[in-house]
């Protein structure tokens, strides 16, 4: 799964690389230490025009959802099974996101024990974690915004640490699979591969990202391995 993760970069540097120009009265906060689900986090979204920075709350309510307590329990969707589910199959056609991240936190057990491991790119470099996104209506008019970042295989580097991995966009896809007049799911479940290894690493930080209080660069410290 993939149930947290960072981004610690400046909105400057997520302009360049998704947008032509800064969202007008942008009151984004960069940078984000462990960013946790059920939060809102920054997703990059394609209108037909040009792509759109905003925030989606990270937990999937479908938009025929009775209410949005089903968030909690849908913060991760299966590529392998996205076309059998409900809840993704109609929106692998037309609403697409991309998580925008420069690391993700695992847990990697041991002996009983689990020592948290941060994973990024071995240049430091921002990546696109793909994601689905919904609006559900509640009874009383209120509407909410929601994604899910969808998860496959692990790759060499991560099977080692965890059996699921989140999807990362190879740079040359992500405008197609933002790009809303896109349709061809088969092409788009193509894209939904693990990332290649030998371009990410992964170190141990502290055992303090377990607690999503916890928002602070010391996050992201390498320590010394807890055994």
């Amino acid at each position: 799964m993939c149930g947290r993760y960072t981004i610690v970069v400046t909105m400057e540097e997520l302009m360049l690389k998704y947008l032509d120009e800064l969202p007008a009265g942008s009151r984004y906060h960069l940078p984000r230490y462990n960013v946790a689900p059920m939060q809102n986090i920054l997703a990059v979204i394609h209108d037909g025009e040009k792509n759109r920075l905003g925030e989606l709350r990270w937990g999937l309510v479908p938009s025929w959802a009775s209410d949005d307590k089903i968030g909690s329990k849908m913060i991760n969707a299966r590529a392998e099974t996205l076309l059998e589910k409900n809840s993704f199959k109609t929106l692998i056609r037309r609403k697409r996101a991309i998580v925008p991240a420069d690391g993700f936190y695992e847990w990697k057990p041991h002996g009983g024990k689990k020592q948290p491991m941060r994973i990024t790119m071995k240049d430091g470099a921002l990546f696109s974690m793909a994601a689905l996104y919904d609006t559900w209506s509640s009874p009383d008019g209120r509407k909410i915004s929601t994604c899910t970042i969808i998860t496959t295989t692990p790759n060499s580097l991560m099977a080692d640490i965890h059996d699921r991995m989140p999807v990362i966009l190879r740079p040359e896809d992500e405008a197609l699979w933002l790009d809303r007049r896109n349709d061809d799911v088969e092409r788009l479940t193509g894209l939904l591969l693990p990332y290649p290894a030998d371009t990410m690493k992964a170190y141990p930080v502290s055992p303090i990202v377990g607690n999503v209080k916890n928002d602070t660069a010391e996050c992201i410290v390498e320590q010394t391995v807890l055994f």
